[in-house]
């Protein structure tokens, strides 16, 4: 597999810039695509010299349009290996039609429980004592693909949604560069539903 990364970003950026930080992922990151300009994410890929891109979907007659102009976007930079990293949008079929098997995206619960938007908040709502970090192999679901990677986050009593989604953010930094590398050194194998990792050099 080609060695491309290309991030997806609509907010502060910090798993982006756990990749960046990453001694194999982030030489590797080519693009920055946003849903929306002027944010925290688009300035850690400045900072680094990493080339940036914003598409707005309010720039498009429909949801097709839109997806069409990201899938066009990251095909043009070459992009090998996606990475929804706090994207905060549902692409759909013309991006999976060219990268299926190429795009991780990370959750902060350990899936399929809590999938959508609000995972740390619906597992304090939910009053779980374990939830956690998923990072998956993105297909047409919401938080539905294959997973690649999960590790358990312990909720506490005394916590709120500030504590644990810091906990759980300390871990996704953790996941997401060692789910992308592995992605990228070909070393992700999917069976239906099952992912394995064979072991690389570290």
């Amino acid at each position: 597999m080609g060695e491309r990364i290309a991030v997806l970003v609509s907010g502060n950026g910090t798993n982006l810039q756990a990749l960046l930080d990453d001694a194999f992922c982030g030489p590797r990151i080519s693009l920055v695509l946003a849903d929306r300009p002027a944010i925290r994410a688009l300035e850690r890929a400045d900072a680094v010299g990493v080339e940036t891109l914003v598409i707005e979907p309010s720039g498009y007659p429909d949801r097709d349009a839109f997806d069409e102009a990201v899938t066009s976007a990251l095909v043009r930079h070459g992009a090998d290996v996606v990475v929804t990293a706090g994207y905060m949008r549902l692409l759909g079929r013309a991006v999976l039609d060219v990268f299926d098997g190429r795009w991780l995206n990370t959750h902060p619960s350990l899936l399929p429980s809590f999938p959508g938007m609000h995972g740390v908040r619906d597992a304090l709502a939910h009053g779980v004592k374990v939830t956690g970090v998923s990072v998956f192999l993105v297909d047409e679901g919401m938080d539905t693909g294959p997973i690649v990677l999960q590790e358990a986050v312990d909720v506490r009593a005394d916590d709120d949604w500030h504590s644990l989604e810091g906990r759980i953010l300390e871990v996704e930094h953790r996941l997401l560069p060692r789910a992308v590398r592995a992605l990228v050194e070909g070393r992700v194998h999917v069976e239906g539903r099952h992912v394995t990792i064979t072991e690389g050099n570290r």
